[in-house]
């Protein structure tokens, strides 16, 4: 498998190509509600959603915010933004506006991936967001926000 003995393509991304790689790719990874996700099914996911945030220009070690219920997406966004050397900032969604106002300011993400329920917390937080570029919304998205399932479409080339 290419990289596996190169520490800087190490992440926690690394275990679900391994489990490809080694032939385990139709196991299961993930039980999500009446899902049974693959190991292949995820690594397609993770390199979707890498794909996509490269296509927005999130570069290695810039910042993208993570605010979602434990759910598939967040996996593939989460191990999609190490992969491409990004920096995922997991927000809680118990949290208070001025609290995502604070911490997605602080940690300067360029993007953050929310879904349809907290995005108009964060739509109405946006005059005040100094680095925000894109609100990637699962579920419904709003007018100036990208849609998740339709961004993450086109399959790109393996991270």
């Amino acid at each position: 498998m290419k990289g596996t003995g190169s520490l800087e393509k190490f992440n926690a991304a690394y275990i679900i190509d391994a489990n490809v790689a080694m032939g385990a790719g139709g196991r299961v990874a993930i039980y999500y509600q009446d899902q049974k996700i693959s190991y292949r099914d995820l690594q397609r996911e993770i390199n979707k959603a890498g794909n996509a945030l490269k296509n927005l220009g999130i570069e290695m070690e810039n910042r993208i915010a993570i605010l979602l219920p434990n759910c598939p997406e967040f996996i593939a966004c989460l191990f999609g933004a190490m992969k491409i050397g990004a920096v995922p900032v997991t927000l809680n969604t118990m949290m208070m506006p001025e609290d995502y106002q604070y911490f997605l300011n602080d940690s300067r993400a360029k993007v953050i991936v929310v879904s349809s329920e907290m995005a108009p917390q964060i739509e109405a937080l946006r005059g005040n967001l100094g680095y925000l570029k894109h609100i990637i919304t699962v579920g419904e998205a709003g007018e100036h926000q990208i849609a998740y399932h339709k961004r993450m479409l086109v399959p790109g080339p393996d991270l």
